[in-house]
């Protein structure tokens, strides 16, 4: 993590002091609170942009906030479902999602896993060569498939994603013209393309590269083995501003650059019409989740430290990926800054920090912190170690009012698994 993390900017929230201070008579902290309106009018803005392509589909990745009750927000404004496992699988359903409005991108994959994607009726994305065959042995193959392509050294990934030669992930490009002449002769009559090569990318270009790469290799694959996709999927990895001198996605240049390119080469031949998917997670509803916590020590050592009741468990981020998270100390937002601290949790791990040597004004115990942009990879990424419980979630709705949309762990959840 940096050492020299910018100044902080105030930054507007929905979240007033009136409200938290309500909330926290009702809810101990932490707990996250995430934003409706926020959720509703972004997905809106994602299908504007796209609404040139009339099969476009956004496939909401589940792993980034797995919460039925946000998954049937996002489904209200015509999203569908990207699922990794079983759970998201079962998630969706859920929820009242159906077929194709599911799709199925796992890695590493079991056979009852494919099953119970086959069984719903999930667009099948594999990973791997050796998965066709194994999805033909165990489960028989569908109408449907797609594959997921890795195009390594032709790309450059990010920091979160690393390079694609060296991800896990993917075919090569030989391997997928392998792949669709085998499923063309295994009686697959449906096909789809896939791809997701960086994680909270800023630069509106890389998409526009992921576009022109797909079409490219869907015309390919038509002229060498006749394939007319049905799809192609561009991936996730939608960044978002976590920090004050960020600016935000410049979604709209995104859709318009990938029309324009469409018109170019895919409008007007045999491949027409190709419906566009995304898999955004984190761009979704990450900007629209709060982690709310309270000081409860202060320490003076070698450094300075603000405690808060919140630890690693409830947002990892900052300590597994370095991550910056603004935060804002409830009605102290406008105060100059008192010093640079490191806010921490309480975990035996030194690295359960949210934040390192960062500018913020002079604290008191009791003050409100609110963690911003952790709306997605937050919650969903919590553990119990040191035996710590997950918090509760709560959903701000439009007309002001709170909803409790997951209640904290207690203790008898954390032993409710044990035989003893």
């Amino acid at each position: 993590m940096s050492t020299a993390e910018p100044t902080e900017h105030i930054r507007q929230t929905p979240l007033t002091s009136e409200l938290i201070a309500e909330l926290k008579k009702q809810y101990p902290t932490p707990f996250y609170v995430y934003d409706e309106a926020g959720i509703r009018e972004n997905a809106q803005r994602l299908h504007r942009a796209f609404a040139w392509n009339p099969g476009f589909k956004e496939f909401f990745a589940v792993k980034a906030l797995p919460n039925p009750h946000i998954m049937e927000v996002l489904k209200d404004e015509n999203c569908a479902a990207d699922c990794s496992s079983v759970a998201e699988l079962e998630l969706s359903d859920r929820v009242g999602l159906k077929g194709e409005e599911i799709m199925f991108t796992s890695n590493n994959t079991l056979s009852k896993d494919y099953q119970r994607a086959k069984e719903l009726g999930a667009i099948i994305n594999l990973d791997d060569l050796s998965h066709l065959e194994y999805v033909k042995q165990h489960v028989g193959l569908p109408e449907l498939i797609s594959f997921r392509y890795n195009p390594g050294p032709l790309r450059e990934g990010n920091a979160i994603i690393g390079k694609p030669e060296e991800a896990k992930f993917g075919f090569t490009r030989e391997q997928l013209f392998t792949g669709y002449k085998q499923a063309l002769a295994d009686g697959v009559k449906r096909f789809g393309l896939h791809t997701m090569v960086a994680s909270n990318e800023l630069n509106p270009q890389f998409f526009v590269e992921t576009a022109d790469m797909l079409f490219t290799l869907a015309a390919d694959l038509h002229k060498e083995l006749g394939i007319k996709l049905d799809f192609v999927n561009l991936g996730g990895g939608m960044g978002i501003p976590y920090r004050p001198a960020e600016q935000s996605l410049d979604i709209e240049s995104i859709g318009k650059a990938t029309e324009e390119l469409y018109q170019k080469k895919i409008a007007g031949t045999e491949l027409d019409p190709l419906s566009i998917f995304l898999e955004n997670g984190r761009i979704m509803t990450g900007p629209y989740g709060y982690l709310v916590t309270e000081v409860i020590h202060k320490k003076h050592t070698y450094k300075d430290y603000i405690g808060v009741d919140a630890c690693m468990a409830n947002l990892m981020r900052p300590g597994m990926y370095n991550a910056y998270h603004h935060i804002s100390i409830l009605g102290k937002e406008s105060l100059p800054t008192g010093g640079n601290f490191d806010v921490v949790g309480s975990l035996c791990e030194n690295n359960d920090k949210f934040a390192i040597d960062r500018p913020l004004p002079e604290t008191e115990i009791g003050d409100t912190m609110v963690i911003h942009d952790a709306g997605a990879h937050a919650h969903s990424m919590g553990f119990q170690y040191n035996g710590k419980l997950r918090s509760a979630e709560l959903l701000l709705r439009p007309d002001g009012s709170v909803k409790q949309i997951r209640r904290a762990e207690t203790l008898d959840d954390y032993f409710a698994t044990l035989d003893f």
